[in-house]
């Protein structure tokens, strides 16, 4: 079985030995570079499954990294960050993070949100193969392709797996600790409310206004429901 592959974007030396020696020894196989630069001509060349990412980076920054990675790659991204500010780590979701650390942080805890990542992964890819057809939507889960009207919309894998949950059971409402668990697994460690930021991100890739749903719609105190039409 081929080892996955984890790249480890950091400026700090110490950082990047820590937390490669520790993911080698998980089983992983890792490479690591030191600048934005750096970072996305590695993810070209070795095709990490998971990015490890930290905000503060020399040249490009970390979130700027993401805006280029995620225009290439379907790697999931754990950001690093040593800022505790709420909105650093709701930007770093938006622009299409997974998950998120906060410096200081334990080798111990970082692997398992990666295993936990990857777990989410393998989930989806035993999702049903049969596409998901709604008036408007169409989802392949064999290809990972979704259409809107017919025109074809890139989601990442993360969106992609979210918007499955809930076309998955039109008209049920689920609550966001239901979402959490069916797309970033019973091991996530972080706030609810990374439902929110992702929802959001589909409905402006869906052209679906949340005053005006075609797709998903809030539940205010509760969560969300997909209220697309069966074609």
């Amino acid at each position: 079985m081929t080892a996955q592959r984890v790249l480890v974007v950091d400026d700090e030396e110490s950082i990047v030995q820590l937390v490669t020696a520790y993911l080698r020894r998980a089983g992983f196989e890792v490479e690591a570079a030191s600048d934005g630069l750096g970072a996305l001509a590695m993810v070209r060349q070795f095709r990490p499954d998971v990015v490890v990412l930290d905000i503060m980076l020399p040249g490009l920054d970390g979130l700027e990294v993401l805006r280029r990675l995620r225009q290439e790659s379907p790697a999931y991204v754990i950001m690093l960050t040593a800022k505790a500010e709420e909105t650093d780590k709701v930007v770093g979701l938006a622009v299409g993070a997974d998950d998120y650390v906060t410096k200081p942080f334990s080798p111990r805890e970082l692997t398992a949100r990666i295993h936990a990542i990857l777990r989410r992964g393998r989930a989806g890819a035993q999702a049903p193969e049969v596409p998901l057809v709604f008036r408007g939507l169409r989802m392949d889960p064999w290809r990972r392709e979704t259409r809107v009207d017919d025109v074809p919309v890139e989601l990442t894998t993360l969106e992609f797996n979210l918007l499955h949950a809930l076309a998955s059971y039109p008209g049920h409402v689920l609550t966001r600790e239901q979402l959490i668990e069916r797309v970033w697994g019973m091991e996530y460690f972080g706030d609810d409310r990374v439902v929110d930021v992702h929802i959001r991100k589909l409905r402006r890739k869906l052209r679906d206004p949340a005053d005006r749903p075609r797709f998903i719609q809030t539940i205010r105190g509760v969560g969300y429901k997909f209220v697309g039409v069966p074609a």
